[in-house]
């Protein structure tokens, strides 16, 4: 269960995003998260069981489809906040990386029952003169479950970029921030960094031997 903590007063902070008279370019949100969860979902329909059995496999399919509009350098601004700041700029490389490839993991493991027939795209809610939007998808599992699967984007420079994946109201960002800020508080950075990135390995390991 997601913890009440200061996490949106923080990402609004952050989010710094072009003025709102400024062009974005690239497709609006909602075009670009239909797009790409489509071609994502599509693509996981072909290797659903190999997926189901070892969420890593995800990897290939979420780099491919999603990765180049998500900013995964903000994200873990967010999840590290004031922790950000006192990194070295190699900690903060290798934190990005380990960051990015635990969440895949876990995101992997969520999509294995999504099926890409059944994908809703929401009415938009919002100004995207604001720089900021929150595009609300519905996704049917295999059993028929529906599930919300919403994503959180910002204007920038390069068009709009996801920094959030929220699936049934649990976000990522959120979820990471609470288990990393105390861990980095008590153990230190160095320490995070390196579970992250042996319980990776091991992901990539398992993956090898499916």
């Amino acid at each position: 269960m997601i913890r009440s903590i200061p996490m949106l007063a923080l990402a609004f902070t952050l989010a710094s995003p072009p003025a709102a008279t400024q062009e974005v370019p690239g497709p609006p949100p909602q075009q670009l998260i239909e797009q790409a969860s489509q071609q994502l979902l599509d693509a996981l329909a072909k290797d659903r069981e190999a997926v189901r059995k070892n969420p890593a496999k995800a990897k290939a399919l979420v780099d491919q489809y999603l990765l180049p509009h998500f900013d995964t350098d903000y994200s873990a601004r967010l999840v590290l906040g004031t922790h950000w700041r006192n990194a070295t700029p190699k900690q903060r490389e290798r934190f990005v990386d380990a960051f990015y490839q635990s969440m895949l993991y876990k995101y992997g493991t969520a999509l294995a029952d999504f099926t890409s027939d059944k994908l809703t795209i929401l009415p938009f809610r919002g100004d995207l003169s604001s720089g900021r939007a929150t595009v609300r998808t519905e996704v049917t599992t295999s059993d028929g479950t529906k599930v919300p699967v919403h994503y959180t984007l910002r204007a920038t420079p390069q068009g709009w970029k996801a920094w959030d994946v929220t699936i049934e109201g649990i976000s990522y960002v959120r979820n990471f921030r609470e288990d990393v800020g105390a861990e980095v508080s008590s153990k230190g950075l160095e320490a995070v960094i390196a579970r992250l990135e042996t319980e990776n390995a091991a992901h990539v390991a398992q993956a090898a031997r499916s």
